[in-house]
């Protein structure tokens, strides 16, 4: 059944995957946003040609901007809720009823949790994915088994709330910390994943962005502003 809450998809470089991807979810969503963050390749094209409305950068700005453009861009027509995804596959749209399961049951941010699967990733991104979590469960004040998940529903009360600032993948971390220390409420539901080790698609830098994030999320442990930047 398509369900009235819009998709955003943010891509980079990822003309290969993103027709399907778009494809699939528009089974979920009559609104398929893809912000095509400065892609050199046919990102934009592929995205349009599958049925969703493409917003582009001109230059490269990071997943944290490109995910902001989108919730500007819906937020500001009314809607209360945003899925995220990635374009390159490894989020399932099928997925999707999870994430608005989580959202029926009251929570205010849904993350889809790779947790059940982590022992399939390599090493690398395994020792990333479980130390990144572990210290911002512990900075947050609560465990979240997942936090780099991209495979996400947030409300607009939250992100109003809380900001998005960051320009990078640090923003998915970030805006977790500033979650929970006002009091949101954040659901995890496990996923399945169309592939488990994502490093060949993926655009995350273990060692510098894991650093950020490690700023990131201190930085958001004091923050006290919650306004959308502009």
């Amino acid at each position: 059944m398509i369900a009235s809450t819009p998709i955003i998809i943010p891509a980079l470089q990822a003309g290969a995957t993103i027709g399907d991807v778009v494809a699939r979810a528009r089974n979920f969503s009559a609104r398929v946003v893809v912000i095509d963050d400065g892609s050199s390749d046919n990102t934009g094209e592929q995205a349009s040609q599958a049925g969703a409305e493409v917003l582009r950068h001109p230059e490269n700005r990071g997943k944290g901007r490109a995910l902001m453009t989108g919730f500007r861009h819906l937020f500001a027509e009314g809607h209360d809720q945003i899925v995220t995804l990635d374009a390159d596959g490894q989020h399932l749209p099928e997925e999707i009823p999870k994430l608005l399961a989580g959202i029926r049951g009251g929570a205010d941010l849904v993350i889809g949790s790779r947790a059940l699967q982590f022992a399939g990733m390599h090493g690398v991104r395994l020792w990333s994915n479980t130390i990144s979590s572990a210290v911002i469960s512990a900075v947050a004040g609560e465990v979240i088994e997942d936090v780099q998940s991209g495979f996400r529903l947030y409300t607009r009360r939250l992100i109003l709330a809380t900001g998005f600032s960051e320009a990078r993948f640090e923003a998915e971390s970030a805006v977790v910390v500033r979650a929970v220390r006002r009091g949101f409420r954040i659901a995890l539901v496990p996923i399945r994943l169309g592939f488990v080790d994502g490093r060949r698609t993926s655009h995350y830098r273990p060692v510098v962005d894991s650093l950020r994030i490690a700023l990131a999320v201190t930085r958001a442990r004091f923050d006290t502003l919650g306004a959308l930047p502009t």
